[in-house]
């Protein structure tokens, strides 16, 4: 089970990079956005049931990895990064632009974790505070998204 933890929690290893392994983190999760893309243009209800289980299952496993790294928040935990790119993209048609900017915008504010995401990770604590504080960055990344989608960038 330890070793199922760690390739879960470290994205399949992504996580042993020695520099920017969220960024690295983040790119793993631009091919699970295009699955998750195409079970929404089959029914987007199973989208949205899909992204919640996973950020419960990347809790857990962001939790358990704690525990096994010893050290809060490792940077070899990268699903939560995954798990923050897929909020940024949920529902989104799935273009390089899209794809893309979610990327950039992700990374922006998982960096400046504006509120409440660092008083989530440092208040929650455990798995769910290390998912959930990238998920906040997702939403606003999410947001920028729309806005840029509404009047015409993108």
């Amino acid at each position: 089970m330890t070793f199922l933890v760690k390739l879960f929690a470290s994205g399949f290893f992504i996580g042993y990079v020695p520099l920017a392994s969220g960024t690295f983190g983040s790119a793993l999760g631009i091919p699970v956005a295009l699955g998750q893309a195409r079970l929404a243009s089959w029914n987007s209800w199973a989208a949205v049931a899909s992204f919640a289980l996973f950020v419960c299952v990347a809790s857990w496993v962001a939790g358990r990895a704690e525990e096994i790294f010893g050290r809060k928040d490792s940077s070899r935990i990268v699903i939560d990064e995954v798990a923050g790119y897929l909020a940024a993209t949920l529902l989104l048609p799935p273009t390089w632009g899209i794809l893309l900017g979610a990327f950039v915008l992700f990374r922006l504010f998982d960096v400046l974790k504006p509120f409440p995401a660092a008083r989530i990770d440092r208040e929650l604590g455990g798995g769910w505070g290390v998912v959930l504080d990238d998920v906040v960055a997702g939403i606003y990344a999410q947001a920028c998204l729309r806005a840029l989608v509404a009047v015409g960038y993108l």
